[in-house]
């Protein structure tokens, strides 16, 4: 069976990676297919910063999910053969407790008062919705981009649980452009006037800012050679439609503009900047003296790591050296860098590239 969102309610306090707790938090997630008699077949998917829980569509939601091509009957994460599960990250805005959630304790959205957020405490909301649906074992851990700083976490502090790790154009910490780019997105929403120490009020949201923070990121997702092929150098008609002088002149801005514009919408700011810096606070060496010794606690029997050539945001080198930890643990490893020429995005829209590989890996 396939399901809309559901939610589980962590009952007591959910101690947070950094410190503090939070009361009665929930964690919202999707699942698709079945789970076997033996449950032996479940896969749990961590998402990326902005994405939902929502990775493919289903009969209680129809609506195309943000992986829909990957995901589904006859697809190449099998929903007739496996159980999936994909879980909203704690600290979001679709579901799970985060900065917009109310406080059970004050009765007040928790705003900037939301205990420092870790990706450690997004993979304990995971551990929460499997032991919620009487999983033991899982099959396969998935994790693109954040998810998979987020999928490491949860292989580390709950080794044995998965047989499986798939890691996705991730590492196991982002590199200073990486969080130089980030910290520039949250500086920019925080200087917008209405973000007020993050007490802005739902009828005057800091749009600018968070506009301005999807625009960057956009830049940082995608990549100049695609944006060559598909965009080259073609003229906007808006300059000329409403003779401002300094109103979007090139396909790009425009681009730009509109990925911006539906984002500002969507995302609420202080989960952005939650979200954010847990991306760069996360550190595989925090499990040990270093990278190798994080590593080493994870027990999976077998890994697959996929890079992309384009990708400046998590470059392929961090995944050719993820891949080189396994292998120096003497795990079963296979890495595989993809010429996408969509950046760190393309995991999401490279599919020719990506669902053959990810087949393959399922097949195994």
């Amino acid at each position: 069976m396939s399901s809309a969102r559901q939610f589980v309610t962590v009952e007591g306090e959910f101690p947070m990676h950094r410190g503090e707790a939070l009361l009665t938090p929930t964690i919202a997630y999707e699942t698709w297919g079945e789970l076997s008699t033996q449950k032996d077949n479940a896969v749990l998917i961590f998402t990326g910063l902005s994405p939902s829980a929502h990775v493919a569509s289903s009969p209680g939601d129809p609506a195309p999910g943000w992986w829909e091509e990957i995901v589904g009957p006859g697809r190449a994460v099998d929903t007739r053969r496996f159980f999936v599960i994909c879980v909203n990250s704690l600290g979001s805005c679709f579901g799970s407790t985060g900065p917009a959630s109310t406080n059970p304790e004050t009765g007040e959205t928790y705003r900037c008062a939301f205990p420092v957020l870790s990706l450690e405490d997004v993979a304990r909301g995971g551990l929460e919705v499997i032991g919620h649906l009487g999983v033991e074992r899982l099959y396969a851990t998935i994790g693109p981009s954040m998810g998979g700083m987020s999928a490491l976490a949860f292989e580390i502090l709950f080794p044995g649980l998965s047989e499986g790790l798939l890691l996705i154009s991730s590492a196991t910490r982002a590199l200073p452009f990486a969080t130089a780019l980030r910290s520039l997105q949250r500086e920019m929403i925080r200087r917008d006037p209405n973000w007020l120490d993050g007490n802005y009020t739902p009828d005057a949201l800091p749009v600018t800012g968070m506009r301005l923070a999807r625009k960057l990121g956009m830049i940082t997702y995608r990549s100049a050679e695609e944006w060559n092929e598909r965009l080259g150098r073609e003229r906007s008609a808006e300059q000329r439609e409403t003779g401002n002088p300094f109103a979007a002149s090139f396909e790009i801005e425009t681009y730009l503009e509109h990925h911006a514009s539906k984002f500002a919408g969507q995302f609420d700011p202080n989960c952005y900047l939650y979200l954010s810096q847990a991306s760069d606070f996360f550190d595989v060496a925090d499990h040990g003296v270093s990278v190798e010794t994080g590593i080493k606690k994870i027990q999976t029997s077998r890994t697959m790591v996929i890079g992309v050539a384009t990708d400046i945001l998590y470059p392929l080198h961090q995944q050719q050296e993820l891949a080189k930890q396994f292998e120096r643990l003497g795990s079963k490893i296979e890495f595989v860098g993809l010429p996408s020429i969509q950046g760190h995005d393309s995991f999401l829209v490279d599919m020719d590239n990506f669902r053959p590989v990810i087949a393959r890996f399922f097949e195994a």
